[in-house]
Parts: C-alpha cells; structure tokens; sequence
C-alpha cells in the first residue's frame, strides 16, 4: 500500500512531527519521530510572526533551516525503519506559519518544498492553505476533514479537539457532513507564561496551574474578546493572542499571584473549548483529544467537569496516538492532492465550495 510522510510544525514551536502512514481505503501510522526545535530557529520563527527588519531574506534563510532540519529527521526516519525514498509516495508538509491573516486574503507558511524535495529526492506536496483562501475560505482548520476520515465511522461520531498551540474542534453530522473551526488559544499562552517567569517550555501536567487560583475579573475580561462571541468558520493565531494581548489584560486586571495567571489561562482554554461545543453540538457524547494538550492533566480534568454529560478522553483510546494526528493530517492531505480529492470543507473554512488543497514538487 502507499506510503506517506506528514511534517507538521505547529505554533507552539517546540519542535517537529514527522509521521509515516500506509494510505489505502484507511490511514494507519507506521512509525514517527520528533525533532526538538533549536532554540536558535525557534527564535528566528517568532520574530517573523510580526513585522520587522529585512524580513524577506531572514524569511528565506529561516525557511532553509527549518527544511534541512526537517529532511534530517526524514532521512533518520527511513534509515531506522529501512526504507529507501522511493517507497514513499509524498511527503505532506505543512510548513511553518508566520502569519495567519484570511480576513485579509492570506496565510503565510514558510518551508521551500521545492529545497525538502532536492534534499530527500521525495516529492512534496506543500502550500494547502492558500487554495481555500483563494475560494473565500479561511484556509483552517484543515484537519476535520482527515478527523472525519479517522472517526466519523459510527454511530456515536465523537466531536474530535486537536490542543496544540491553538484549540480547533471538528463536528460531525448524521448526514456525515462535518464542521469545525479554532475555538481560540489552545497551549500557546499558557506555555508563553511559564516560559516568562520561570524559564521552562510548558507547564507539565499543568500541575502550576492547578497550584493556582483563577482571578474571575480577569477570567471575564478575557473571555469577553470578540473572538469568542463570533460563530465559525472562524480561524486564529499569534496575530490576535499573543504575549501583548494577555499583558492589556493583565495591566486592567492584576492578579494575585503568578500561578493565578496560569491557571485563569487554563480555564479561559477550557471554558473556549466547552462553550464552542455546547453552543454548537450540545448533545455530544464523546471528545476525543489530540495534541500536546491531551497531556495536560489539569486541562483534560476541566474539560471533564465543564462536560460532564460527555466522555473526554485521549485518542489514544481509539488507537490513535495523540502526538501525531496533526502530522498524519498533511500525509493525508498529500494523498488527496495527488488523488484529486477535496481536502477542505466548505461548512469548516467558510470556502465557496470544494477545492483540491496543495502544490505539488515533484522528487
């Protein structure tokens, strides 16, 4: 059966995914490896999420690094797993965001396919997003889709929560029509607040949170931000929950404590999360998370509370290891390129209809 690689390098930018699967009528991981980020390259990334200095050359450079490190760690994949780069029909990579702005026609992915295809001599397919924001779209969420593909095949149909550094949820309807869109920050503040005042990447367990107290002025404040109150489709990023957008908050509402800042955090990911699913599909019977998010015990704890009529659970439990969904996403994404089948859905990104998603490179 064809095999596929999915690269993903999300906004948390702690490091990146790369997942094997075997695409036939169904999708199944063969294997994985992740790629700490460079500390060096997590740093030139962030400072092209906002504007700056000669940023077409450093975007350049900064691309070029990111693929190499990238086709390193596929070349160390399918050297473990003895697999020469002619077995592997694509790879699906979904490069690096660094800027995410639909309303004003675009999303900005860095990542040169044309370089990771000299580098591996596989083809790639890349770029998935502008096609659907050339169609009126908002260019994401694009996994429901693939979520779909995974676990839209009975009759319980789980609503599917993907917690990177941003939240996104996908729904799926008897009809089997699907629909999701990006509930608001997923890890993304909670990991920048640790990472400013204590040094560390992100909050494990969230056991700092859950040392803290949540503030409910700021909590309020918060959650009072238009994004929350808009319907989807709807998609977000760095441009709008940022370091700079919690710090007006914290300048209106000052908490008490520093683990109070954390966990009011947790509870605004975890109360975005539950009002997206009441408010759109009350009646679910079961989430299933993915991402870094699922390891977050505090988090998934809250979700639990927040929904108590719905079983929250890792996707582990239906055989799908949390870690490498979104990875197995632009793998898929990759096969339905080439296949010529549709990757967005139009109830999910707000697109005029249908598109085949991706630019092809070939090897």
């Amino acid at each position: 059966m064809p095999l596929y690689l999915g690269v993903m390098s999300g906004t948390s930018l702690d490091g990146i995914d790369i997942a094997l699967i075997e695409q036939d009528e169904q999708c199944a991981l063969k294997a994985s490896l992740y790629l700490p980020m460079p500390e060096t390259l997590r740093a030139e990334i962030l400072e092209l999420c906002s504007p700056g200095q000669d940023e077409l050359a450093r975007s350049a450079m900064t691309e070029n690094k990111w693929v190499q490190l990238v086709a390193s760690g596929i070349n160390q994949l399918l050297a473990r797993e003895n697999l020469e780069p002619a077995r592997i029909r694509a790879i699906g990579s979904h490069g690096q965001t660094v800027r995410h702005e639909p309303d004003r026609g675009f999303s900005i992915q860095i990542g040169n396919p044309a370089l990771l295809a000299e580098l591996t001599g596989i083809c790639v397919v890349s770029d998935f997003r502008r096609r659907d924001i050339a169609a009126g779209g908002q260019g994401a969420p694009l996994v429901p889709a693939f979520h779909a593909s995974l676990f839209n095949r009975d009759q319980q149909r789980p609503a599917v929560l993907n917690i990177g550094g941003f939240s996104n949820i996908s729904l799926f309807e008897k009809d089997k029509s699907v629909r999701g869109f990006d509930c608001g920050p997923g890890n993304v503040l909670m990991d920048a607040w640790i990472q400013h005042c204590q040094a560390k990447p992100y909050d494990r367990n969230g056991d700092w949170a859950a040392s803290g107290s949540v503030n409910k002025r700021l909590l309020d404040a918060m959650l009072a931000d238009p994004y929350f109150q808009a319907s989807g489709p709807k998609s977000t990023g760095r441009e709008l929950f940022n370091m700079g957008w919690l710090d007006r908050h914290l300048a209106n509402n000052p908490p008490t404590a520093e683990a109070d800042v954390q966990a009011t955090l947790l509870e605004m990911t975890s109360r975005s999360i539950s009002s997206a699913l009441l408010n759109v599909q009350p009646k679910s019977a079961e989430l299933l998370v993915c991402g870094g998010g699922a390891h977050n015990a505090a988090l998934m704890k809250r979700l639990g509370q927040l929904l108590p009529e719905c079983r929250v659970a890792s996707t582990a439990t239906r055989g799908v290891p949390p870690d490498w969904v979104e990875a197995m996403a632009f793998a898929w994404l990759a096969h339905s390129c080439l296949e010529g089948i549709p990757g967005n859905r139009p109830d999910v990104t707000g697109a005029r209809g249908l598109r085949v998603l991706g630019a092809i490179y070939p090897a």
